[in-house]
């Protein structure tokens, strides 16, 4: 047999005239097949339409009889007719038997195509875990590294104007500081620092005697990739725990952001929720 089934034997199969042996080898091949599946599968509906538009003609009456006494004439000069009666069923089986096979072939098909995609979702979830872990691990990191160097941030200000343009040049990115902060969140400064040897900026901030750090990077290639899939949102949230410490982030269109400290879960998602908020004012107007 050839690569693929020819368009005769298609045919015959969609009609059920292949032999005993013809139909256990188009049956095998249908196995390992997609194309031919589809092709066997295009052959029969298109004939169960065709058939079905038939239907719609009623022949007249008269017609009818005529057919009918011309079948009767023609079976009667069939040297042994019982022998063609008897091939009806099995040719009815035959073509059962066929359909089977290549729709079980199919059914098998798409289960296996359904068990690769949900591996392959798998596998970018696990990935994605994986990624995020690794994430929390490094501010945790960075966090603890700076509470223990206890020296002033390379940018001393708590001024948003101070701070932000000194980024400029030294991040392939810009981003907002909100305006408004409670009366006991200040900011305290900044550092140029990096993440999976990626420039981020460190913000600097204190609520009430807590420290917290949040880091600000640019989102990767992979991750804009997946926000622009059918059903994917355009910012999600990271909440975890590592060592007593909370952190809190989220993901905007260009921007990914976390921040790390041992204040109140509450009062670290409010100021991360502020930050989030401060990134859909314009980039480009003055501050």
């Amino acid at each position: 047999m050839s690569d693929h089934l020819s368009p005769t034997i298609l045919n015959a199969l969609a009609d059920g005239e292949l032999s005993a042996d013809q139909l256990t080898q188009a049956n095998e091949h249908l196995a390992g097949c997609p194309s031919c599946t589809s092709s066997a599968l295009f052959q029969t509906l298109l004939k169960s339409s065709t058939a079905k538009a038939g239907h719609r003609y009623a022949p007249p009456p008269h017609l009818q009889q005529r057919l009918a006494h011309l079948a009767s004439q023609a079976g009667s000069r069939l040297d042994a007719p019982e022998l063609r009666v008897a091939q009806v069923p099995t040719s009815r089986s035959a073509w059962r038997f066929g359909l089977l096979g290549w729709v079980t072939a199919a059914a098998l098909l798409l289960i296996t195509v359904s068990i690769g995609l949900l591996q392959r979702s798998v596998h970018r979830s696990q990935m994605a875990s994986t990624e995020r872990a690794a994430l929390v691990t490094e501010v945790f990191d960075q966090h603890v590294a700076t509470l223990a160097a206890n020296s002033p941030p390379q940018v001393l200000s708590s001024d948003r104007h101070t701070v932000k343009p000194w980024f400029q040049g030294k991040i392939p990115f810009s981003f907002n500081l909100p305006e408004n902060l409670p009366r006991d969140t200040t900011l305290d400064g900044a550092n140029l620092t990096y993440l999976d040897n990626q420039p981020v900026a460190q913000l600097l901030y204190s609520i009430g005697r807590h420290r917290v750090s949040v880091f600000v990077l640019q989102k990767s290639g992979a991750q804009k990739s997946a926000a622009q899939r059918p059903g994917a949102t355009t910012a999600s949230e990271l909440l975890a725990e590592h060592s007593g410490f909370h952190v809190k982030g989220f993901l905007g269109d260009d921007l990914e952001v976390v921040a790390v400290s041992d204040v109140d879960p509450a009062r670290l998602s409010d100021l991360v929720t502020r930050i989030e908020q401060s990134q859909s004012r314009s980039q480009n107007s003055p501050k």
